[in-house]
């Protein structure tokens, strides 16, 4: 309020010496001393009507349209006199704009009232934004972590599963090597020989075929067909595992005897035709 009511001051002094200067030369100062008075009257009386009904939290046009009326008319006589009473105008128009200066200081005033907050609503607000700026630090500091730490953890999934590799590939050079020298041994001329000759002294009488497994892709099994039939005695499968076993010279081997065993549509479990043919190597 103090820059309006000061600007409004100047402005009313300002008008008054212009007015009393200017219209003294053509009447008696006391006149022209009325009409400056009455210039600034109405235009103080404007204002002090306006500021009344803001505090009431009301507005009239029509007192405005009057207050701005009587800051034109101050501008007015200022201008005149600069531009008619005065061989050098620039000073006096360089002043000229006070009286609308202060109608317009007087406008922001009451816009800043308009918007003005208590110091507690104040508070509340500073404390609104600082509540929102330690929440979005929070979330920021949050962030950050669960970055580092998943940046972490693919660090150390990507080492394990380095190291994964790594064992792997050595664990399957191994094995290349372990299927190499069994390779070298299967095509062996005297490999079955030397394995005869250590399996004959604990399987006497039995000369078995030996098939060292080769590298390359599996097959899957086939799922053994359940018996439908009825089952086999002791007596007979020991027959039927006898008369496929010595069907060719040498005796087949027990892969060998069971695939015929079953080819031919017999049906026993794995258990019993195993333990057949150990009754029979026996």
């Amino acid at each position: 309020m103090l820059p309006a009511a000061a600007m409004t001051a100047v402005s009313m002094v300002l008008t008054l010496a212009v007015v009393v200067m200017w219209l003294g030369k053509s009447m008696p100062w006391p006149v022209a001393l009325v009409v400056g008075i009455g210039i600034d009257g109405g235009w103080l009386a404007t204002l002090a009507y306006e500021r009344r009904l803001a505090a009431q939290g009301d507005h009239s046009t029509a007192v405005t349209r009057v207050g701005w009326a009587f800051g034109a008319v101050a501008t007015g006589v200022l201008v005149a006199h600069a531009l008619t009473g005065e061989e050098s105008p620039g000073a006096w128009l360089a002043v000229a704009w006070l009286p609308i200066a202060a109608k317009a200081l007087w406008l922001v005033h009451s816009m800043w009232e308009r918007t003005a907050l208590t110091g507690e609503a104040l508070e509340a607000i500073q404390g609104i934004q600082q509540e929102a700026r330690d929440e979005a630090a929070v979330a920021r500091a949050r962030l950050r972590a669960e970055a580092a730490t998943e940046e972490t953890r693919l660090t150390a999934v990507t080492e394990a599963g380095a190291r994964v590799a790594r064992v792997q590939a050595a664990t399957a050079e191994t094995l290349s090597g372990a299927w190499s020298t069994l390779a070298v041994a299967r095509e062996g001329k005297e490999t079955g020989r030397a394995l005869t000759s250590v399996t004959a002294p604990v399987t006497p009488g039995v000369t078995p075929r030996w098939e060292l497994p080769l590298w390359g892709p599996t097959q899957p099994v086939t799922t053994l067909a359940l018996e439908t039939g009825p089952a086999l005695t002791d007596d007979a499968l020991d027959v039927l595992v006898d008369q496929i076993r010595h069907s060719e010279t040498p005796a087949l081997s027990y892969r060998e005897m069971a695939a015929r065993f079953r080819a031919a549509g017999h049906s026993a479990s794995e258990v019993r035709l195993r333990s057949a043919w150990k009754r029979l190597a026996a």
